[in-house]
């Protein structure tokens, strides 16, 4: 059974800087890829970043561009998005997922396992 469990979540000026954390349990695999999506009140989740089992990223959302930057800890399961010169439009619930597959995509449903979600609110 595969958990996904983000943190780090929380208020912050315009401006500020937060970290969020996923840690993944159970077993996915080691040629996955993991994910950060976002929602904002009364809009559509969409892809933030994703990254590959080979560290390669990719930054989907252009408003976070330079601001925002995916890594991960393989050794300890965990999947992190800084997020620097944060503004109030960033402000949404912020989700973490797995796609057991090599290749990235911003494609949702491709990705077999989420978080339930973090807050995330810039004023």
């Amino acid at each position: 059974h595969v958990q996904l469990v983000e943190s780090g979540g929380g208020s912050v000026q315009a401006g500020g800087s937060l970290r969020l954390d996923c840690l993944a349990s159970g077993s996915t695999g080691t040629r996955n890829v993991m994910a950060w999506f976002r929602q904002a009140p009364g809009k559509e989740r969409e892809a933030v970043a994703c990254l590959t089992w080979r560290d390669e990223p990719t930054v989907y959302a252009d408003s976070v561009e330079g601001r925002f930057t995916i890594s991960r800890d393989g050794d300890k399961n965990t999947v992190y998005l800084q997020m620097s010169s944060l503004k109030p439009e960033d402000t949404a619930m912020y989700y973490c997922a797995v796609r057991v597959d090599m290749r990235c995509t911003r494609v949702q449903a491709l990705y077999n396992y989420w978080g339930q979600g973090t807050q995330v609110t810039v004023s």
